[in-house]
């Protein structure tokens, strides 16, 4: 491991720490070393808050040691006005003779241009340090803005003989407590979660963060002809919801329900409509959580980049709706309070 590669790895790890938070900002950290030593961290805790190098630059005691320093940071400083001053405007005015970058940074406002500036500055550039492990760290922010969708997640529980739900779509515990808290951690780190009419019909769901701490996603209710009840507690005043639908908007919604009219066809809702309406509407991941209808469609439109699979090896359900069927290699399992939860990605 070089050296430039050890400290890009400490950028990562502190970038982390803004998990649930930075969204949909990007997760970014940063190092700033002189004479080998580290002499300030930072991350981006938070949307609309300081960056990270404003954060590793404040933590320096001694900022004349800055004018000669290198600073690692995890994406391309930004060259732009937003929520906060450029951050390549604050590396020049301290002097700061060299940036190590991992990624370049894919929103348009920035694109190289913090790069640029950086160097039309006199500052030494370096990029792609470790930029496969970067473009994981941010997938979703890298998807969302390349692809222009979201970074979509499908996951489903299942028993030891491949089903998801009973006779009639019934509802079946397959989860624990343990894997359940497992499930509200995940929803606390992304900023979407859909499911289809059967399953907001037959469960009832909240799908909101109750066993874990964060915030809520938006709930996006695929529902062509508008038959889920008002009172269904995915209309609850908890979070915002989305129902997309092809029937006009009738009225019967509070204020945090809106109303998006997509045209479906014979397999459901059509998928490029879709993945616009939730570009558009800033949902930078999503879970899709089912039913099996649902998370087959997204399988076979091919518009997925990982699943995660929860099985229980004690439950027999012998009879019911079967788990969607994919192909697939796997990335790792992972056993939570008996219960085997399988990861997968969408190696396209």
């Amino acid at each position: 491991m070089t050296l430039d590669e050890m400290y890009m790895r400490r950028c990562f790890q502190l970038a982390e720490c803004g998990k649930g938070h930075a969204a949909p900002n990007p997760m970014v950290g940063a190092v700033i070393v002189c004479d080998g030593e580290i002499i300030g961290e930072g991350y981006h805790r938070k949307c609309g808050g300081p960056h990270a190098e404003v954060n590793a630059v404040a933590s320096v005691v001694d900022k004349s040691k800055l004018s000669r320093s290198t600073m690692y940071v995890s994406l391309e400083p930004c060259a732009h006005w937003g929520k906060t001053p450029p951050c390549a405007e604050l590396i020049i005015k301290h002097r700061i003779p060299k940036v190590v970058i991992c990624n370049v940074d894919p929103f348009p406002k920035v694109d190289g241009r913090g790069v640029q500036m950086l160097q039309d500055a006199g500052v030494e550039v370096k990029t792609g340090v470790l930029a496969d492990e970067g473009w994981h760290l941010n997938r979703r922010f890298f998807t969302f803005h390349s692809q222009r969708r979201p970074y979509i997640i499908l996951k489903w529980a299942e028993s030891a003989d491949g089903f998801i739900a009973g006779k009639n779509g019934a509802p079946i515990k397959i989860s624990t407590p343990e894997t359940m808290r497992y499930v509200h951690k995940m929803r606390s780190e992304e900023s979407g979660i859909l499911v289809g009419t059967q399953t907001a019909l037959n469960d009832n769901p909240s799908l909101t963060v109750r066993h874990w701490s964060g915030e809520n996603p938006t709930r996006i209710l695929l529902d062509r002809n508008l038959i889920v009840p008002a009172s269904n507690k995915c209309f609850s005043s908890d979070a915002e919801t989305i129902v997309v639908t092809e029937k006009a908007d009738n009225g019967i919604y509070q204020s945090n329900v809106k109303v998006a009219t997509l045209p479906f066809d014979t397999n459901g809702v059509q998928m490029e409509a879709l993945m616009k309406c939730l570009y558009e509407s800033n949902i930078q991941s999503l879970i899709v959580e089912g039913g099996a209808k649902t998370l087959q469609a997204f399988i076979n439109a091919g518009i997925w980049d990982e699943a995660r699979v929860e099985r229980n090896p004690r439950l027999l359900i012998k009879e019911g709706v079967s788990a969607p069927r994919f192909v697939s290699n796997w990335d790792r399992t992972e056993e939570i309070d008996g219960n085997l939860i399988t990861y997968y990605r969408n190696r396209k």
